[in-house]
């Protein structure tokens, strides 16, 4: 399976003031992640309130993001469900849009008791889209299925064959290493947590899904060429940025998702609010996030507004002049 080199950014489910989802604003936000040189996408899935979203809005959501991304544009659908049909269904439909691959997270309600059940559970969903990759997407934190990934690679990699890999979204670096490396590097193994990039960069992660990718990329651009120049000093200080970036966005006093939506729309695309029972930001909150953003330097290093609507270029403020 081809490996992904590059950041991944989970996209936002944009919405309207009812709530309902915005289908005419994913082409923009297309325009905007080619513009940012991202390497994929990572549609529905925790960012994209994928599980408050119903079947029919994640079908729509998928065919429209497959049909106006651009092609270097890797687009990975979410289909994680805890019903194991309407997986199947999704994943069948990602592949006949177009989809580059299919990712899917355990399910959370029933939870699967054993590894060889979820592997079982993996195979159904994976046999329903066999000419995509399939990836299993590791998130404990949300799910609370919390099994040795590596585990899971013995077990699935001679069950489901079209395996790509595992989007890895926790902070069991041992594991993620054993897993990049099981049987010579196999599996493309993406790294799922912004906050501690750098870790993965160091044990080897050449693809990387996140949330902050949405609006950031310059700076995680920026660490990546960094880290992979020799200039580790420079790679942490890069990764400090990130951390209290992120420390600001989680201590807004509303949902992590609800303040990091908010934020996009300085960057040209308004997603709209977030959809219960997420709770959206108030006026005051949000503020008071950007005013503390500014003050360490955030829309500097983020290259705010300088990615026009429709415009595949670069953004003004290139990442080796960025000041760090």
């Amino acid at each position: 399976m081809h490996h992904i080199e590059g950041l991944v950014a989970a996209p936002f489910t944009a919405m309207n003031s009812d709530y309902g989802i915005n289908l005419k604003a994913i082409e923009k936000q297309a325009e905007f992640y080619s513009a940012s040189n991202l390497a994929g996408i990572f549609i529905c899935g925790t960012t994209g309130e994928g599980m408050s979203l119903t079947l029919a809005e994640r079908l729509e959501i998928a065919e429209r993001w497959c049909k106006v991304a651009d092609k270097k544009l890797k687009v990975i659908v979410h289909v994680g469900e805890n019903s194991i049909e309407a997986c199947k269904k999704m994943a069948n439909h990602a592949q006949k849009s177009g989809a580059y691959a299919v990712g899917m997270i355990a399910p959370s309600f029933f939870k699967p008791a054993t590894v060889d059940i979820l592997v079982d559970y993996c195979a159904q969903v994976a046999a329903s889209c066999p000419e995509l990759g399939f990836y299993f997407y590791h998130m404990p934190s949300m799910t609370e299925v919390n099994f040795s990934m590596v585990s899971f690679l013995e077990k699935a990699s001679g069950k489901i064959p079209n395996l790509a890999g595992i989007k890895y979204t926790y902070e069991d670096l041992m594991d993620y290493y054993l897993c990049r490396t099981f049987e010579g590097g196999r599996y493309d193994i993406l790294f799922g947590r912004d906050e501690i990039l750098l870790s993965g960069l160091v044990l080897g992660a050449k693809g990387a899904v996140g949330s902050t990718y949405n609006f950031a990329a310059p700076l995680y651009h920026q660490l990546i060429s960094e880290f992979n120049s020799g200039n580790l000093e420079k790679a942490r200080t890069l990764q400090q940025k990130s951390m209290e970036m992120i420390k600001i966005l989680a201590s807004a006093g509303c949902p992590f998702l609800a303040v990091s939506k908010a934020l996009m729309k300085r960057f040209t695309v308004d997603c709209g609010p977030v959809r219960l029972p997420l709770t959206d930001i108030t006026d005051k909150q949000y503020e008071s996030v950007v005013g503390r953003l500014e003050k360490i330097g955030c829309f500097d290093f983020c290259g705010e507004q300088t990615f026009a609507p429709k415009s595949k270029t670069k953004s003004k403020c290139p990442i080796s002049e960025i000041k760090v």
